[in-house]
């Protein structure tokens, strides 16, 4: 197994608009993509389990030309509000980056 830090040159979240967070998984190169995006990881649950998203609710695309992966969902709360923790969403990315990948069977 790998972490998923070791796969990406970046990951990233951040605000899409002030009711979305989105997250950032750009591949070091091809191989590295490939094996995340067969391990399949990166799945609405694990984004469920994290941070208490409704799994119908998150959209987990793979962009194979860029060779990365972008997982957005609504936000807990909404930009600015009272109880809102991370205004930017720029360090709900952290759990993530430990993440295991395991590697393809065979």
């Amino acid at each position: 197994m790998t972490r998923l830090l070791d796969l990406c040159s970046l990951i990233r979240s951040k605000n899409a608009g002030p009711f979305v967070l989105t997250f950032d998984f750009m591949c070091r190169d091809r191989e590295a993509y490939e094996l995340l995006r067969a391990a399949q990881v990166l799945t609405p649950q694990l984004f469920a389990d994290l941070y208490g998203a409704d799994p119908a609710q998150v959209l987990v695309v793979h962009h194979d030309r860029a060779q990365a992966v972008k997982v957005s969902f609504p936000r807990p709360v909404r930009q600015g509000d009272v109880h809102d923790s991370d205004s930017y969403g720029g360090q709900q990315y952290a759990p993530l980056v430990d993440l295991q990948v395991p590697a393809p069977p065979g």
